[in-house]
Parts: C-alpha cells; sequence; structure tokens
C-alpha cells in the first residue's frame, strides 16, 4: 500500500503541513513552554486560532490525497 497522504515533494503538501504544524506548536504550548517561539508563530498566522490552523492543514492534506 502506497502512502497517498504523504507526499513531501509536492508543494501544495508542504503548503498544507505548515499550518498543521503552526497549529500543533500554538496548541502544545502548556508542554513545551517555549512563549517566544509560540509568540513568533502567533504573529506569522495573524492570531489565528491553534484549532483553524489544524484544521486548514487537514482539510489541505486530507483534499491533496482525495483528487490523486
Amino acid at each position: 500500500m502506497r502512502a497517498r497522504y504523504i507526499k513531501p515533494r509536492s508543494l501544495a503538501w508542504w503548503a498544507s503541513v505548515a499550518p498543521l504544524i503552526c497549529g500543533l506548536i500554538l496548541a502544545s504550548e502548556p508542554l513545551h513552554r517555549l512563549s517566544l517561539l509560540v509568540e513568533i508563530v502567533r504573529n506569522m498566522t495573524g492570531d489565528m486560532p491553534a484549532s483553524a490552523l489544524i484544521d486548514m492543514g487537514l482539510i489541505g492534506i486530507g483534499l491533496r490525497g482525495a483528487i490523486r
């Protein structure tokens, strides 16, 4: 079985993984306590909620895999 959702050579895949990673960084702040990193990500994303970033990433990855 091929990995149909993991496409590291695809620009669309990376455009979907980036908000997912940013959302995970924001959501896990109490665990890693890297406040400076979280502040940088908040400034980059326009203070968007972590759940919205995670959803955007998962939707993009899902659509990318389903279009094939």
